[in-house]
């Protein structure tokens, strides 16, 4: 982990139309207290601080492995069968012209404050994180009012059509909550203070800021979905940023499974007695956002020179299966991936002329830049080293700084364009299953910076990214064309480099039955969902 997630506020368009009427209804296993399993303990060890944020309406970080614990939304993207599943919506369908849906609510959900949710909840949740806009907030860009006709009934009315059932799925900013929870003190404040108002299966038991064992939750007893058969009571979520002792800790039983490791210390847990190895393609892609607005790479030739001195089929062999190589900046299994994109590939002589053009190079001015990531995390610690070390040759010294993520984002952030940084690595995936959030969050103009850490501005490339999810409505094949079209612009001007999509290289504990890794969520453990053996 260790990266914080940011929104821009433009809306979403649809990506298809027509009555769309969802068949399965979820429901309860039952409402036993949670007495089967009681004392089996879930620890997820993870690589950074959990709880950047603990507002269900802005959130927008690492929280998301948590919150997706706490909360929950109307429905979830089950990535394996590519459909929209209920929660805690048991049904829904939308309008002919899809202007229109109309979400029929589960019975018996109760909030962590003890209160029942109703469709004035969900309206008051939505309404709220609507009038916040922060973080993920503009995937509800297309509402325009929401109506609560009955207890179990909620409607919503579209400024345009858009699949509002996949929206209802996102990852971020889509989760329903007690707005009354703080009572008459503000809620966003109360949030702050490390407090939860969700319906998930797992409450708050404890958190501890900046500890080492961070964030301890315990099974909710009157979960809508019940405790019948063995289930975990407790989740734990302990912080280890060195690799070696995250594995040392699986070793001991001291954790239950381990976010991520070496790919050379995944492969020691392989076939051995006691633990589980698991590899899945992820949607989460490493990107090296170049800062375009200040220093040597505001120019597009030391741009492309960087680009063109990575060897990237060399990162991907170090870390051992734990990447796959990525063409563009969408990965497979979206849509608006496209294969075959004109990709900057290794070649170091192209990389000294086109320094040598600008005055670099050897021979040339010597050039200094600074690359940040985020500490703790191994393949963004190996891959500045493979950066800086093939930078190297062509006379380019690279000033590595390991950072914790907030320090992290508040240097690429500040005010001041001179203690920015030239080069930085973090993870980016949807938030929904959609291409759209890469664009609109990375590379669309800001007049101040929160996610586009590239500082990248192109007119002609704002209007693409507003426009394509309305073509998405109407021609889902022109709006492929155009996000080739984006794709190919930003390949040629290099902001960013899009280095390798990861691969998920889990370890655990043989104890864990049931995980199944969904890239829709990314580097989320549902606990209740697995069954301690």
């Amino acid at each position: 982990m260790g990266v914080q997630r940011g929104g821009r506020r433009i809306a979403v368009m649809a990506i298809v139309l027509g009555v769309l009427t969802v068949a399965c209804h979820g429901t309860s296993t039952g409402k036993s207290s949670p007495s089967a399993g009681a004392g089996a303990t879930f620890t997820y060890d993870v690589t950074s601080q959990v709880m950047i944020g603990w507002d269900p309406a802005t959130g927008y970080s690492n929280e998301v492995i948590a919150m997706n614990n706490m909360y929950e939304q109307l429905t979830r993207y089950d990535s394996t069968t590519q459909q929209v599943t209920p929660l805690l919506a048991t049904s829904w369908q939308s309008s002919p012209d899809g202007l229109t849906w109309t979400f029929t609510l589960r019975s018996g959900v109760k909030f962590h404050t003890g209160r029942t949710m109703t469709s004035e909840d969900v309206k008051a949740s939505i309404d709220r994180t609507i009038k916040l806009n922060g973080g993920a907030a503009y995937i509800w860009g297309p509402v325009d009012s929401i109506d609560a006709p009955s207890p179990d009934t909620v409607i919503f009315h579209l400024k345009y059509p858009a699949p509002l059932d996949l929206i209802a799925s996102a990852d971020y900013a889509a989760y329903i909550y007690d707005t009354r929870a703080a009572g008459s003190e503000d809620l966003a404040k109360w949030f702050e203070q490390g407090h939860e108002a969700g319906t998930g299966p797992y409450e708050l038991d404890q958190w501890n800021k900046g500890q080492e064992i961070e964030l301890r939750l315990k099974a909710f007893p009157d979960y809508w979905g019940g405790w019948n058969g063995p289930h975990y009571t407790r989740y734990v979520f302990r912080v280890t940023p060195q690799a070696t002792t995250a594995a040392q800790l699986l070793r001991s039983g001291q954790v239950s499974m381990v976010e991520r490791m070496t790919p050379q210390l995944w492969q020691t847990f392989q076939n051995q007695n006691g633990f589980t190895t698991t590899d899945d393609p992820s949607w989460q892609t490493l990107l090296a956002m170049l800062n375009t607005s200040y220093g040597p790479l505001a120019d597009e030739r030391v741009r492309q020179a960087v680009a063109s001195a990575i060897d990237y089929q060399g990162m991907i062999s170090a870390l051992h299966g734990g990447a796959e190589q990525i063409s563009g900046f969408v990965p497979p299994g979206l849509w608006g991936h496209v294969e075959d994109l004109p990709n900057p590939t290794y070649d170091p002589q192209r990389a000294q002329q086109l320094l040598a053009q600008a005055g670099y190079g050897p021979g040339g001015k010597p050039m200094t830049l600074t690359l940040t990531y985020v500490q703790g995390d191994a393949d963004e610690e190996l891959v500045a080293s493979l950066m800086k070390s093939d930078l190297a040759k062509l006379n380019i010294t690279v000033d590595v700084r390991p950072l914790a993520w907030p320090a992290q984002w508040a240097k690429a952030k500040s005010s001041n364009p001179a203690d920015r940084q030239d080069i930085l690595l973090f993870y980016w995936w949807p938030d929904y299953a959609d291409p759209y959030s890469w664009f609109i969050n990375l590379f669309h103009t800001e007049s101040k910076p929160y996610f586009n850490l590239c500082y990248y501005s192109n007119p002609r490339l704002d209007h693409m990214i507003d426009t394509v999810e309305s073509e998405a409505a109407t021609d889902r094949h022109k709006a492929i064309a155009t996000y080739k079209e984006m794709q190919e612009l930003l390949l040629k001007a290099a902001p960013a480099l899009s280095l390798y999509t990861q691969v998920y290289q889990r370890a655990m504990l043989s104890s864990v039955k049931g995980f199944v890794e969904n890239p829709a969520y990314p580097n989320v453990v549902f606990a209740y969902d697995l069954t301690p053996g």
